[in-house]
């Protein structure tokens, strides 16, 4: 049974109705249709990510801004924290996917196995530093801000903690669904979550008054929910044949951090320079922190559309690298960037108009509330223009084993481009938070030109088929 259920993901590219004729050369790896199936269930999960942290910020928010702040600037270090084994869970999906375009079962599964050996350990020591060190991490970062701030960091800090091991093996699971082209079940699972921890926010901070700890002790039990339920599907629907062993297989895994190592250093320093300007508005006061808050909550959802083809580029590339197929890699990056781009420009254009209304469900005061206004505005804009040339072509140029690049282009950009013109522009020019918002997408701006020359250059071809032997 577990092998006629895996057979059918090497014949999943044959098996719609409009394909029912064997594949011939030359002919599209993936059908208009099916590129739907994968990237529409992406957006529906992108959506309901971001919403779980608005629910969290929307539901304390009756607490005071101190809340609200409190949740933000943890938000800030969990990204960073859990960047780390997202990298790794990134880089096993891009070793299975070529594996898959190869049609080769047995390395799939070893690969699916330490792919969970290696995102396990690594999530497991990050919640153990996180634990011990909490307040002085905090305390590092921040430095001086409100003791209310501080106390309700500490927190959300050491509860979300304790959910590091059970997001990483979420992600780990979802990867490798989405890998084989199968994103309806993180997308599912993803909804249940959602309706959980807006259950239990609803119980913990409005019944049980609980505030911030009731925020997170309901995204902790969200977080464990979806790890049962995804690693229970995984396992016994066997959608892959996962090879689990408590020792590690250098070949496989060396494969693994030959992709995931260069894309956890890029997300770790490019989180770290966030953390850095996170620091930064902290100094300009309790409502710079509480707009930044508001206003990067909501243009998550600005880029929602870009983020989910963004990930579905790993398994479209990658199986078609895998395959050998590089002219159709190409052809795939540019035919789903320019989708990223139609789906930004309507999904911008519609939420401009509300953003006055948006706002107001986060009861800020005025000030706070009309300097939200203005991020989101000036984010809109920018992102309809730049955001997709920066981000997503990243991740088909991963998928084809381009890492090195991708990781050198995105650090230097960050460092001199957003942290360094960001406090130029703050401080030197007196624009307060917005001026780290147009540093921002000056970052943009060079990676976009940088990405976009790579790929029409060709010269990520070289390093194709060098991982995978």
């Amino acid at each position: 049974m577990k092998r006629k259920m895996w057979q059918g993901i090497f014949r999943r590219q044959d098996s719609e109705t409009t394909d029912m004729q064997e594949r011939q050369e030359g002919t599209d790896l993936f059908s208009g249709k099916q590129l739907r199936q994968l990237i529409f269930p992406l957006v529906i999960e992108q959506i309901l990510a971001v919403f779980m942290g608005m629910a969290d910020i929307i539901m304390v928010a009756s607490c005071g801004e101190e809340a609200v702040s409190g949740i933000s600037i943890v938000d800030t270090i969990n990204v960073l924290l859990i960047g780390l084994f997202g990298a790794m869970a990134a880089g096993g999906s891009v070793v299975t996917a070529q594996y898959i375009g190869r049609k080769d079962e047995k390395n799939v599964a070893k690969a699916s196995g330490q792919l969970f050996l290696a995102v396990g350990g690594l999530s497991m020591a990050i919640m153990a530093v996180t634990l011990v060190f909490n307040g002085p991490l905090l305390r590092l970062i921040y430095g001086d801000i409100g003791q209310e701030v501080m106390h309700n960091g500490r927190i959300y800090f050491y509860i979300s903690s304790l959910s590091y091991p059970f997001l990483a093996f979420y992600n780990s699971a979802a990867a490798l669904f989405r890998t084989a082209g199968n994103s309806k079940v993180s997308m599912q699972v993803s909804l249940g979550a959602n309706l959980c921890n807006i259950a239990g926010n609803f119980l913990f901070i409005y019944v049980f008054q609980m505030g911030v700890a009731g925020a997170g002790l309901s995204t902790l039990l969200s977080r464990i929910l979806s790890a049962v339920v995804m690693f229970t599907l995984l396992k016994k629907q066997s959608h892959f044949p996962i090879e689990f062993r408590l020792r590690a297989d250098k070949r496989i895994l060396r494969q693994i951090l030959y992709i995931g190592i260069p894309n956890g250093l890029e997300n770790s320093i490019f989180q770290l320079g966030k953390l850095l300007l996170s620091s930064l508005t902290a100094s300009f006061g309790t409502m710079a922190i509480a707009a930044n808050a508001v206003a990067s909550t909501i243009c998550g959802l600005e880029t929602i559309p870009a983020s989910a083809i963004g990930i579905a580029l790993v398994t479209v590339v990658g199986q078609c690298v895998g395959a050998g197929e590089l002219k159709q890699a190409r052809k795939y990056m540019g035919k789903l960037l320019k989708t990223a781009y139609i789906c930004l420009w309507i999904l911008n254009l519609s939420i401009i108009p509300f953003l006055n209304p948006i706002c107001s469900l986060f009861h800020l005061s005025g000030e706070t509330s009309a300097l939200a206004y203005k991020l989101m505005l000036y984010h809109s804009i920018c992102c309809m223009i730049i955001h997709p040339l920066s981000f997503c072509l990243t991740n088909g140029l991963r998928a084809a084993n381009d890492v090195r690049f991708t990781m050198t282009v995105s650090i230097c950009s960050m460092w001199i481009c957003r942290i360094v013109m960001a406090y130029v522009l703050s401080l030197y020019f007196g624009l307060g938070l917005i001026g780290i918002w147009i540093a921002m997408t000056i970052d943009w701006l060079v990676r976009a030109i940088f990405f976009s020359t790579r790929v029409l250059s060709g010269k990520w071809c070289r390093y194709a088929n060098r991982n995978i032997r």
